[in-house]
C-alpha cells in the first residue's frame, strides 16, 4: 500500500497524518506567527507616540506571509513521498496551503480538499482513513 497523507490546517497549526502499510502516524506543526492586530475603533490612548513606535500595516501582513510560507514548507515536508493528500480544515488556511503545493509543482500527488470544523486526534485519523480505504480505522484490542 502507498502511504497516504491527511492534514487539518488552520492559521494555529496544522495536524498531518500518515498512513503507511506499518500504521497511522501523527505529526503536529504550531504555527510560531502572529496574527496581526487589528487597531481598536474607538479607543485612544493617552500616551504620545512618535511615527518610529508603529509598524506600517503592509511590513506586518508581509511577515505574516512569509512565517506561514515556512510553516506550509514544515507541513510539506511532511507529506513528501505520500501519493495523495487530503487536505482538511475550517478556513482560507486549506486553500492557501493547496495554492502552495500546486505552486511547487510536485509530480503524482493527488490533493483533495474538504471543508471540515475542529477534529481531535482519533477523528482527523479516522476521517483521513475512512477517505482513503472506504472503511472506518479500527484499533487493534489488547
Amino acid at each position: 500500500m502507498a502511504t497516504r497523507a491527511g492534514v487539518w490546517i488552520d492559521h494555529k497549526q496544522a495536524v498531518v497524518v500518515l498512513i503507511t502499510d506499518a500504521g497511522v502516524e501523527l505529526k503536529k506543526v504550531a504555527f510560531a506567527v502572529e496574527q496581526p492586530a487589528r487597531p481598536a475603533s474607538s479607543s485612544r490612548s493617552k500616551n504620545k507616540y512618535t511615527p518610529n513606535d508603529f509598524i506600517a500595516e503592509d511590513r506586518r501582513e508581509r511577515k505574516v506571509a512569509s512565517g506561514r510560507k515556512q510553516v506550509y514548507e514544515k507541513v510539506l515536508a511532511l507529506v513528501r513521498g505520500a501519493d495523495a493528500l487530503l487536505v482538511l480544515g475550517p478556513g482560507e488556511a486549506k486553500g492557501e496551503f493547496s495554492k502552495h503545493i500546486t505552486s511547487k509543482k510536485l509530480r503524482g500527488l493527488k490533493v483533495e480538499l474538504k471543508t471540515t470544523d475542529k477534529l481531535s486526534d482519533r477523528q482527523l485519523a479516522a476521517k483521513v482513513s475512512e477517505h482513503f480505504t472506504g472503511a472506518p480505522l479500527r484499533e487493534a484490542t489488547a
